[in-house]
């Protein structure tokens, strides 16, 4: 399952981020990982959650994101819920290959949430993005 905090910059998406990422944390009875771009993440997460920085893989693009993240899913089965922090940043924001990433990213997450902010407004994105707006 794919979500998506969506807004302008500043409108505290990453705010709410941290939350579902602590709520999560409580609730799941497997792995919590946080993706971030940077160490924005690194003082409001527990250490029980896998914090990774994404600039540590030299992940850019819509392609390296979605195998990154499809490798996270393949090594690790009681992985719950993935976060990811300023997805735009890391992945472009050419919205219409961010979108096909989105359903690709859906199909082989069935088991596991995975939750992106977006630093854009919603009349900006695709159509195959606004559809996991949450």
């Amino acid at each position: 399952m794919i979500k998506l905090i969506t807004g302008k910059r500043g409108t505290g998406k990453t705010k709410i981020l941290i939350d579902a990422i602590h709520d999560a944390e409580n609730k799941s009875k497997g792995n919590v990982v946080a993706i971030q771009k940077g160490s924005s993440l690194n003082t409001d997460i527990t250490p029980k959650v896998r914090l990774v920085n994404i600039e540590d893989y030299a992940i850019d693009g819509v392609e390296s994101f979605y195998g990154f993240v499809a490798g996270i899913l393949a090594s690790d089965y009681d992985c719950t819920d993935i976060f990811v922090d300023a997805t735009l940043k890391i992945v472009g924001r050419d919205y219409d290959k961010v979108g096909e990433m989105f359903d690709k990213l859906a199909k082989i997450s069935a088991d596991t949430t995975i939750t992106c902010t977006v630093s854009a407004d919603n009349s900006e994105l695709s159509d195959n993005m606004k559809k996991y707006i949450v």
